[in-house]
């Protein structure tokens, strides 16, 4: 074991603080900017050491301490700053984006990362879960950058509907994973993904649940009860079929979509692309804003997310899905055009040929949503050297005690703000 006594200078991206101990970079865990701490070092690279603080020599006047008994170092790897007061964990993850900004591209901008209803203390906003099961059974959390797992009798982050039905409990023994999710309009499943062909025997639970079965490749089976969750939103309900992807934070769905149509700003009979649509929220009211007379073209790659959208959208003749990959999609949509686009990739960002494909349908307006600002900013410049400027951007705390941040970016093409 490793020891080094060191001062942690500044935040950095993924739940890290830096400092440098003798000249060598050193990222560290459980820390704060301006500790002095005795880190132990976890892993050495050619460039750099990471660390775990564990010991506080100087606490900062941000550090609490951590209202859940598992997080520490390690213990589970879910949460990053439970010790960090939660105005301090937003002012830490503004200084990722803007430093992710500045670094990567080359833009200078004051970011704030404002609150997301839904989560008082932080606590008890993740409506899904998902656990990894040891042979033995026992359900946990993986502790940081290892396959180890940490049991837990309760995830203080997770959603009380969510955590009513006693997953941690339980015996799982023949499963690789068990993911509990609890729906805005009161429904709870669990999904179980057995481990190879084998059976898993499903305990009781503490609560009623739908019981899924995952078969792999995004398909679910329903073994007790219905496939699918309800999600309302305003005055409209969606439909999506098990692990299917929905904002785990009770109230992001809704903030999220109201920040969108507001930097989209669409218009009757415009023409918008909703790239990355999932089960159809941001189409869904695009579709409902440019009216009759407008289109939507909404694309997605997984099959039940394609058909959650179209059974959610059945009532928006203006709106269509269009299931494949979205670089392959977007070549059969250029010749066609769109006054704008908005976009929400996975945490790995657009890349090269789809910021190239989404700059040749023309749009005057592009709506970026991200969960990671190093991608977000690394797409931002190679937006940026098709002529779209970073126009604005919010960015929220849709998941409190942790590194994650969710991102809005309006950019706009330097002909104008839309297609004539």
């Amino acid at each position: 074991m490793t020891l080094l006594e060191m001062t942690v200078d500044r935040v950095a991206n993924g739940g890290w603080c830096v400092g440098r101990h003798e000249g060598r970079v050193v990222f560290v865990r459980h820390a704060l900017p301006g500790e002095r701490v005795r880190a132990e070092v976890t892993e050495e690279t050619a460039r750099f050491l990471r660390a775990d603080a564990v010991e506080i020599l100087d606490p900062s006047p941000d550090r609490v301490t951590p209202p859940c008994p598992y997080a520490g170092p390690g213990r589970c790897g879910g949460c990053d700053w439970q010790h960090a007061a939660l105005p301090a964990q937003r002012a830490l993850k503004a200084a990722v984006v803007a430093e992710q900004l500045a670094r990567l591209a080359g833009i200078e901008r004051e970011v704030v990362v404002e609150e997301v209803p839904g989560a008082p203390e932080g606590l008890g906003w993740r409506t899904r879960v998902r656990f990894a099961v040891r042979p033995d059974g026992v359900a946990g959390l993986r502790r940081h950058r290892s396959h180890d797992i940490e049991p837990v009798d309760a995830c203080l982050i997770a959603h009380p509907d969510a955590e009513a039905a006693g997953v941690e409990t339980k015996s799982w023994r023949g499963a690789s994973y068990v993911e509990v999710i609890a729906s805005s309009e009161g429904d709870r499943a669990v999904v179980v993904t057995p481990k190879g062909r084998r059976g898993v025997a499903v305990p009781d639970l503490d609560a009623p649940a739908a019981v899924l079965v995952d078969e792999g490749r995004g398909r679910t089976e329903a073994v007790r009860g219905k496939g699918t969750l309800r999600e309302r939103v305003g005055e409209r309900s969606f439909e999506v079929t098990g692990s299917g992807f929905w904002q785990v934070h009770p109230g992001a769905a809704e903030t999220l979509l109201g920040v969108v149509l507001g930097f989209a700003d669409p218009r009757p009979g415009e023409r918008a692309v909703d790239l990355y649509c999932g089960a159809g929220l941001f189409t869904a009211g695009l579709a409902d804003a440019v009216g009759h007379e407008g289109a939507v073209v909404g694309v997605e790659s997984e099959t039940p997310a394609v058909r959650d959208a179209r059974r959610n959208l059945s009532g928006l003749p203006q709106a269509r899905i269009e299931r494949g990959r979205v670089e392959r999609v977007l070549e059969r949509l250029a010749e066609q055009g769109a006054d704008l686009v908005v976009a929400d990739p996975p945490r790995a960002g657009l890349g090269r040929e789809v910021v190239a494909g989404i700059v040749a349908l023309a749009p005057g307006r592009i709506v970026y949503v991200s969960c990671d600002p190093a991608t977000m900013a690394r797409d931002i410049a190679l937006f940026a050297g098709h002529g779209h400027t970073l126009e604005s951007l919010r960015a929220f705390d849709a998941f409190p005690m942790t590194h994650h941040v969710e991102c809005v970016a309006l950019l706009t093409a330097s002909g104008g703000p839309g297609r004539g």
